[in-house]
């Protein structure tokens, strides 16, 4: 069976972090949730969320995959995702270890810490 990506536990996490609300955090924003593709290229750190009138959700977090950035991104869009593998389409999956983590936490998880550790040097300050 297939893993449920989002639970009603990180259905009630998203309702607490609208799109936004860690905008002041920098390094010390939550990472509500972990999606990556387990075969290959592509992880999404999700931070924020706006529950959208169709039911799908926009999130805001960071994305590694051919680069890594901060952007937006389409729930349902990870969702619908199928990585093809020994000739079978599996979708991607969430991070169950990834708990209690920061943006900081996402980009050492990442490799892409030493890039970036001036700028999160200067917010320490």
């Amino acid at each position: 069976m297939a893993q449920k990506i989002i639970t009603k536990a990180i259905e009630k996490l998203f309702e607490k972090y609208p799109i936004y609300s860690q905008e002041k955090s920098g390094g010390d924003a939550k990472v509500l949730c972990k999606i990556f593709n387990p075969y290959g290229r592509g992880t999404w750190y999700i931070t924020e969320v706006e529950k959208l009138q169709n039911g799908d959700y926009r999130c805001f977090g960071l994305v590694s995959m051919f680069e890594t950035e901060l952007g937006y991104f389409m729930l349902s869009d990870l969702l619908n995702t199928r990585v093809r593998v020994f000739g079978l389409r599996t979708p991607l999956e969430r991070d169950t270890y990834f708990v209690g983590k920061t943006l900081r936490d996402a980009y050492k998880d990442c490799g892409e810490f030493e890039k970036y550790r001036a700028i999160f040097e200067k917010e320490a300050a």
